[in-house]
Formats: C-alpha cells, structure tokens, sequence
C-alpha cells in the first residue's frame, strides 16, 4: 500500500555496530556473546544479539548505498533481543514490525509513516490511540531555554523521558544525579508540570468516554494550544524554533488523512535512543504503561558506519506488545480461534493404519486440513482428544467402513453422525464446515 520492500539482517551483530548506539541504559541491555575457542577464557564480547532493527539497517545501507535507489523503503519483521527484566508485555526476545524511508528530509516522510502505522491499528481493530509527535530539536531548544549545558543535553533526555514514569520529582532527583544544574532541572521541569495542565481537556473526555477517540475538532484545538505554549516558552530560540516548524508541517500535511484523528503533540516524550535527531513518534493506548511502538528521523546514524549522512527516517511497533493487548481486551476475531485441523481420522485397529493414510490424503487434497490419530487407542480416548483440540469432525474407519467404501464422519457439537461414502466425505465435510462458518 506505501511501497516498502522487504529486507532482513543477520541475528547477530559486531558488538562495535551496536555500542554507542542507543544510550547509557541502551548499552546495559544489549545481549554480548563471548569470544570463542581460545579467546573463550578473557570474558570478551566480540558479537552481540541485534537490539533493533534499525541500526543493521544502517550498517546496510552504508554498505550498499550506491546500488539502492534514492528512496529506498523498507518493512522487516524479525526479532529483536534486550538483556531486561520481562513484565507485561515486555520480554527478552521479542519481535518488532518496522517501517523505515532512506534518502529524503521531507517532512512527507513522517507523515507516511503516521499513516501507516495508523492504518495498521485501525484494521487490527484499535479504536482510541494515539500517535504522539515531538521533535529532538524542539527538545533541544527547551534545553537550551533552560540553560542546560549542551554536553549534558543526553543526560537531561534520558531522564525527561522517564517523566510518566516516575513523575516530576523522579526526574527532578535524576537530573541532579546526573550533574544537571538545580536552576535548570527546575526550570525545565517547571515548563513541563505548566504543560501537563494544557491536557486537562483530553483527561476529562478520557474519564468521561473511556472507549471513545477524542473529537476531532477538539484534537487540533489541543494541538493548537500546546503548540501555542511551546512557541512561547522557545521564542527567539532558533533550534527550538525549527523543531516547531517542523512538527506543524507534519500536522498540517496529515490533515486530509486518517492519521490527523490520532496525531497528539507531546513534548515531554524524548525516546531514550541517542540516534534520533529530528521528529519522534510514540503510539499510547489507554491503561497500558510504555508504548505499542515508536520511531522517528535518524538523519546520522548511516554516516557512524560510512562518513556519509543519509536522511532516514523509520516506525517500529512492538507484536508482542500488541498481542498481549488485543489478548486482554478480546479483540481478536473468533475466525482466527479456529481449531488446528479440520477433520481428524480415528481407526480402530493398527492394520488399518495404512487406509486411514490414503483416505487422509485424498480429504487434504480437496483443501481440508485432516489430523490422523496414529495410535489404536479406545475410541472414546481419540474423539475426546480431538474435542480438546477444537477439531469439529471425526472420521471413524473401521474394518467395517474400509470393506464397503464409507466413513462415519461424527459432528462433535451436534453429537450427530452419519456414513458417507468416501469419495463424497471431503465435500459434505467442507459443507458442513461452511455451516458451521455461519453460525459462528
């Protein structure tokens, strides 16, 4: 639908590919792989598990720029590995569904992007999200404006990213402990608490429609407002200014979208990666602590692995994360519950395994998807383990249906049976299955 082309990466990765990619805490969680065979006993790391997606896409593209054309995009779908603590929806191995545009700074990249992932949650079924939108440089600026020293800007980040987590006073200590001035810390901190007030209205639908994606109308107003508030805290300073810039053009490009109903500005989001240099994206559903996903413009980190900087841009969405929500809240469709097989052929005697093999493959060639029970178990044992399984229909061939060219095909929740001949079993039985199909 966007034009992304597939591209997968290798598991592992030089330990140097990954280092200093993403962060102080980033680098605590990288999976490392000891040196082997006679270096096994230094306790070196030469090798590690990739921690993304996006920086081997990096490492590509400086490897093959010149054969890639001038836009390339991109999906990949693999898994990723963090040394973390597992939680809800947090796990060590996990799988990240990416998205990512190389070779342009256009704005219309972003808004792609938004689409996108927008279009994604849409048709799984998501209702109320939202895809929140600030920009490293705005960030940059209200640093600045607080008179943080640019060496300390990461630090800063780092910390200000853990704002919904552990609140004002959390950050306030943690900015301290990492050398950020008293004054600064507060006054950063000051503009952020003024912030959260702007989004009384959005608190107030939220507790009033729980289900409910906040009105359009009453969306951009917001988005005016906070917008308003920035502008006024960045005036004159250029770098936040050009931040702004940036973030209006991506809503005014995505008005004529779906995107424009879920875009929310947030300009305490940071996302901790030191990678990103320009608009960052971050996908929050309500009661649902972290993120489905994030990404944002990451202009140079292809030019850490060739001397070249390449504008890029990507989104990531976390399956695993998203799984566990559509778990909870019982979105998945009741099609995709669907029993393993079709059909399962039960036999009463182990001579009468091989007509169960035959008859078995001619139901599979018809497009039914049949399960042979291979042991001569008591009847009853095999049709209670198909039950447990879901398997809707049982074949019983016995020395008796194998003689006269029929199978007794048993309707598990109708507890009716009837004998067929067997050329006819598998179309009576995707019949039946079709029937079955509509009533559920």
């Amino acid at each position: 639908m966007y034009g992304f082309e597939p591209l997968e990466t290798p598991a592992v990765e030089n330990i140097e590919t990954l280092l200093g990619k993403y962060g102080e805490e980033g680098n605590q969680l990288i999976f490392k792989i000891l040196k082997r065979g006679e270096h096994e006993a230094s306790g070196q790391a030469d090798l590690a598990l990739r921690y993304d997606l996006t920086v081997p896409l990096a490492r590509v593209i400086a490897h093959h720029h010149a054969k890639l054309p001038r836009l390339f995009k991109r999906y990949q779908i693999q898994p990723v590995w963090r040394a973390d603590r597992p939680a809800r929806g947090r796990f060590r191995e996990f799988y990240q569904c990416d998205v990512d545009a190389i070779g342009s700074q256009s704005p219309a990249v972003e808004v792609e992007l938004c689409c996108a992932v927008t279009e994604v949650l849409l048709e799984l079924g998501f209702k109320k999200f939202f895809v929140r939108l600030n920009h490293r440089m705005l960030l940059a600026g209200f640093l600045e404006k607080a008179g943080i020293p640019a060496n300390l800007h990461g630090e800063a980040l780092v910390a200000i990213d853990k704002l919904a987590k552990i609140g004002a006073a959390g950050v306030r200590q943690e900015l301290l402990d990492r050398l950020i001035p008293a004054e600064s810390a507060d006054e950063i901190l000051s503009f952020f608490t003024q912030l959260r007030s702007t989004y009384t209205d959005l608190d107030d639908f939220d507790a009033q429609y729980p289900d409910r994606q906040l009105p359009l109308d009453r969306l951009r107003e917001l988005n005016l407002a906070l917008y308003a508030h920035a502008a006024a805290f960045t005036m004159s300073n250029a770098v936040g200014g050009a931040g702004l810039d940036g973030l209006r053009t991506i809503l005014e490009w995505s008005r004529q979208t779906r995107a424009t109903e879920h875009l929310l500005l947030d300009f305490s989001l940071a996302r901790g990666l030191s990678y990103y240099t320009g608009a960052i994206m971050e996908i929050t559903v309500p009661d649902l602590a972290g993120s489905l996903g994030g990404g944002g413009r990451y202009d140079n980190l292809v030019g850490m692995f060739s001397g070249q900087d390449v504008p890029a841009c990507g989104f990531s969405l976390g399956l695993e994360r998203i799984l566990v929500v559509m778990g909870e809240r019982g979105m998945f469709p009741p099609s995709l519950a669907r029993a393993a097989a079709d059909v399962m052929v039960a036999v009463f005697d182990p001579a009468d395994l091989s007509h169960a093999m035959v008859f078995a493959g001619t139901m599979r060639a018809e497009g039914l998807r049949v399960l042979v029970y291979p042991d001569p178990d008591k009847i009853g044992k095999q049709i209670k383990y198909a039950d447990s399984l879901g398997v809707p229909f049982v074949a019983l061939l016995g020395s008796n249906e194998i003689q006269a060219g029929t199978v007794t095909v048993k309707d598990l929740a109708a507890q009716t049976q009837q004998t067929l001949h067997q050329p006819a079993a598998g179309a009576q039985i995707r019949q039946a299955l079709e029937v079955l199909k509509d009533r559920g």
